[in-house]
């Protein structure tokens, strides 16, 4: 581990960027994450999905978060894809599926934000509803949802009973991983969180916990976990 501070790696993606005089296509990542990371007492390393991510090549982080983002190739769980399904990105959905596998073999913890709680259950088996109506209010306009969390789970212990999430999502888990449990849910009955049992922390959610800075409950409880690294 970091002599001062916990490495947190995030995940992130490749799109066509305009910084100063240029327009080209760069890795790029939401600034909410790094700040989250940072200020729960952590140190953000990005992570491109290029290159070779092995158990090997990650050994120095101290935790994971798998970022949100476009949709998953349905062919990585043996669908057909839905003309509502994006583009897929393989590139990236190879790197963050080596990402999970490497970061399981580690015992890292893991902290999978929408896309990447779905990442985390195709990667261990699962599959995802293509399409759901009510969880993405509008292009770039996050939603607010109320959860139940079940009792006796990491999230409990984090987060309570009952929480407000905000949202921006038109897929969801279908057949859970196993191993994985669901530890939350919206009022619809949409899976809002899963984790992986025996697992020191391994936690999907479906909502966007980089998206409010004030309330670091998730990120503060992977960095106190991270710290601990096995």
């Amino acid at each position: 581990m970091s002599a001062s501070k916990p490495l947190i790696g995030i995940s992130t993606y490749l799109e066509r960027t305009r910084f100063g005089l240029w327009d080209v296509e760069a890795a790029v990542l939401y600034r909410g994450y790094l700040d989250c990371v940072v200020k729960a007492g952590a140190n953000p390393v990005m992570l491109p999905p290029v290159g070779t991510w092995t158990a090997e090549t990650i050994g120095f982080l101290d935790g994971l978060v798998i970022a949100g983002g476009a949709d998953i190739d349905p062919a990585a769980y043996g669908a057909d894809r839905d003309e509502r399904t994006g583009q897929p990105s393989r590139d990236r959905d190879d790197a963050e599926f080596a990402l999970v596998e490497s970061a399981l073999k580690l015992d890292l913890p893991v902290l999978g934000v929408c896309r990447g709680m779905q990442v985390l259950n195709v990667a261990l088996g699962g599959t995802l509803h293509q399409h759901i109506e009510g969880h993405n209010e509008a292009p770039g306009v996050f939603g607010h949802t109320e959860i139940a969390v079940a009792p006796d789970t990491l999230l409990h212990g984090i987060l309570g009973d009952r929480t407000t999430v905000q949202c921006h999502h038109h897929q969801s888990l279908d057949r859970i991983a196993d191993g994985l449990k669901i530890t939350a849910q919206a009022p619809d009955g949409t899976v809002e969180a899963v984790e992986l049992e025996g697992a020191r922390f391994v936690v999907g959610v479906q909502s966007h916990p980089e998206q409010d800075i004030e309330d670091l409950r998730l990120f503060d409880a992977l960095v106190d976990v991270a710290r601990r690294k096995a």
